[in-house]
């Protein structure tokens, strides 16, 4: 076992101040919500704090199409009239809408995840956690469920540069599909998907016979739940396939995406997992749990967000983990915050068990499990890989000191190191704290 981990911790408060639209389920509002949470129970005195820097256009462009990006940097409200045929093109509509600072909060969410990646390559944390980032259904050249730029692809791509094989794990409600999609031909990605599959459902994707295809063959592992599946027979099948997966995979590092529309009572979700199950002989049970298991593998971990539409149980679920990644065990009570109201009446971390009826059958569920396992081993063991030489963290844009504004000359994120906002962090210095440029 190593000492103590330490953990890094990226947020920014703009983050969640962008507004999908009224009738839109994506609030990111969850984000200062968790934040508040996470600081009224005084995580952030045992986690260093950052806050991330904003990705440049030619960072986002290591994974999607230069001229997709391009596209979602032009484009705003009041322009979009003037896009018609982009817009259909690059899927932004009614689930992806355009809203104000639609680009800066991508390069929010996805700097954070690229930030959390550097810190690990470095060895600079042990876990690093981004819960804005998530956002697994975004493609190559398109927006896809909510999600606009893939923060996790891009995450990983910098893992890769350190190490051989990076394992990548989604408990969503949703099929992780824009990830697996990303490094469907590789062998150097495993992606493992825990999902509601259906014909119905979005995306639609994720059957058990997708594995990966060239290279990648047995290198993508789907496991399609049906509805209603419950703490127990969840966290079983996730430690059984997960220990097997490590054992035989033996990754670098884990990437791991926390969607919180698995538990109950989610808008948009149809589970009914808790945050943390009750405590049983066999030990604790729940979202958090899957969590847990995945720490003791005493790997670099990078953590994020995803979905999540229930924003108080978003909010609890998130700051439930974060404890658990700091092996801090939290009063159900929550303390009083300046979100405090959206916990009322009962102002508790506990969330109420689901009431919907579990379609899947213990003989549905060992099938699964057989097909998973009997896939696992039919790849290499560990397979081997060339290492190159690693490219360099940052890729600054070039440009021309003449044409700028001499007023903007200092860039966004130079600028942001010497503000202190004051719904972040703060009681003293950070003992650690450095500037991410030193990364």
């Amino acid at each position: 076992m190593r000492s103590k981990d330490k953990i890094s911790y990226f947020y920014d408060g703009d983050v969640g101040s962008v507004y999908f639209g009224p009738n839109h389920p994506m609030k990111p509002h969850r984000l200062c919500m968790t934040h508040h949470l996470v600081l009224s129970y005084e995580l952030h005195k045992k986690m260093e704090i950052y806050r991330p820097h904003k990705a440049y256009p030619v960072e986002l462009a290591q994974f999607h199409s230069a001229d997709y990006v391009e596209f979602l940097h032009r484009i705003t409200p009041d322009t979009q009239h003037l896009f018609g045929n982009e817009l259909a093109k690059y899927n932004l509509g009614e689930d992806c809408p355009v809203f104000e600072n639609l680009f800066e909060f991508c390069q929010i969410y996805a700097g954070g995840t690229i930030d959390a990646a550097r810190r690990l390559n470095n060895q600079l944390c042990d876990i690093a956690i981004n819960w804005a980032g998530g956002l697994h259904h975004a493609k190559k050249c398109e927006a896809s469920g909510f999600c606009y730029i893939n923060d996790l692809v891009l995450g990983i791509l910098e893992l890769l540069k350190y190490h051989p094989r990076v394992l990548y794990i989604d408990i969503d409600v949703h099929h992780g599909d824009g990830v697996e999609e990303a490094f469907y031909f590789t062998d150097r990605v495993m992606t493992v998907s825990f999902h509601k599959y259906g014909d119905m459902f979005f995306p639609g994707t994720g059957d058990l016979k997708e594995i990966g295809e060239r290279e990648g063959k047995y290198y993508a592992i789907n496991v399609p739940l049906k509805d209603g599946i419950d703490d127990g027979s969840f966290t079983r099948l996730f430690k059984t396939i997960i220990a097997k997966v490590v054992e035989t995979y033996i990754p670098g590092a884990i990437v791991l995406q926390c969607g919180a529309d698995s538990l109950a009572g989610d808008r948009l979700g149809c589970f009914n997992l808790s945050i943390d199950g009750a405590c049983l002989l066999r030990g604790l049970i729940g979202h958090s749990e899957c969590v847990r298991f995945v720490k003791k593998f005493n790997l670099p971990l990078l953590v994020t967000g995803g979905g999540g539409y229930t924003k108080e149980n978003v909010a609890r679920c998130w700051t439930v983990e974060t404890g658990v990644l700091l092996d801090t065990e939290l009063p159900n009570e929550i303390p009083e915050n300046e979100y405090i109201k959206y916990f009322a009446p009962e102002c508790s971390l506990k969330i109420p068990n689901g009431n919907i009826e579990n379609l899947n059958s213990k003989s549905y569920l060992a099938t699964i499990k057989m097909q998973v396992l009997e896939s696992l081993r039919c790849i290499q063991h560990a397979p081997g890989v060339q290492m190159q030489e690693v490219p360099p963290d940052f890729y600054i844009p070039d440009f021309d000191e003449d044409e700028q504004n001499p007023d903007e000359r200092v860039d966004q994120h130079t600028q942001d190191k010497q503000i202190q906002r004051d719904d972040e962090y703060y009681e003293g210095d950070n003992d650690n704290d450095q500037n991410m440029d030193d990364v």
